[in-house]
């Protein structure tokens, strides 16, 4: 008798402890392991870059960090994991990243495919031009013009939508190759957010300029899977917590800041 209380009580340890764990496929179950893979970009200054020296630095490392630490992630069980604009929402549904930190802005055509925490920043799009260009003045002054943007981006399909429908389109896939083409005079200007141009310009302060006439509004967002909402709640806390004990701030002013880009205020955090 008393080895069957033991089996018994055995069986009922290992119950509880199962219905204790995280489900292993979600963010919260990963998370339980202290791991978690993140999809960056490695090419944006101040926001997201793999220095040549091996390190990564920026405003979203620093925002992916923080979160990962709430869910029990030391920063050295991250392994960071290059995304771009046209591989974000597959880089998730495959499941070759947890979650995604990346100038993500939150649509609702991407909300079919994935889902968001946040948004942890608010920008707009805006245009970067040759520091000597004086004719460049907005959006809708780029007819007869080339602009550039990444691959898998929608920016540059949306001044031609809205503002200039003769602008020629040219596609890149990455920043670097079109902040390079416009500094060679193979384009006439970059569009994307406004905060991923202030990094350029801060690379090129004598050579470069943003108009810094934003013709949007961009809500960023850390893209998860969908059917997580505990992993997406718990994200949403994180970001709350990195604004509400100054983090957030002091990340903004360290690697913005030296940009001159306009540090805006916190968003709320209400994205479901």
């Amino acid at each position: 008798m008393p080895l069957v209380r033991v089996i018994l009580a055995l069986l009922l340890l290992t119950g509880l402890t199962a219905c204790s764990s995280a489900d292993p496929n979600t963010l919260l179950g990963k998370a339980d392991d202290g791991h978690l893979t993140i999809g960056i970009r490695f090419d944006q200054p101040g926001l997201a870059e793999h220095t040549l020296d091996g390190r990564f630095t920026g405003f979203d490392v620093d925002v992916a960090e923080f979160v990962a630490e709430q869910l029990g992630v030391h920063p050295s069980g991250i392994t960071w994991r290059e995304t771009t604009s046209a591989t974000r929402e597959t880089d998730l549904t495959s499941g070759t990243v947890d979650l995604v930190v990346a100038t993500y802005s939150i649509t609702d055509q991407r909300k079919q495919v994935i889902a968001f925490a946040g948004p942890y920043f608010e920008t707009g799009q805006d245009l970067l031009v040759r520091r000597s260009d004086t004719a460049i003045t907005g959006p809708e002054t780029l007819n007869g013009r080339r602009l550039c943007s990444v691959t898998g981006s929608t920016p540059a399909q949306e001044v031609k939508k809205r503002f200039a429908q003769a602008v020629q389109l040219v596609e890149y896939p990455r920043y670097p190759d079109c902040v390079t083409a416009l500094l060679a005079g193979q384009v006439d200007a970059v569009t994307t957010d406004g905060v991923i141009l202030a990094g350029y310009v801060t690379q090129n302060p004598e050579l470069l300029k943003v108009v810094g006439r934003p013709f949007s509004t961009e809500r960023y967002g850390i893209g998860l899977r969908q059917g997580d909402p505990q992993g997406q709640a718990a994200l949403d806390d994180a970001i709350r917590k990195m604004i509400d004990t100054g983090r957030w701030a002091e990340s903004l002013r360290v690697n913005i800041g030296p940009s001159g880009y306009p540090l805006p205020a916190p968003p709320a955090v209400t994205e479901r």
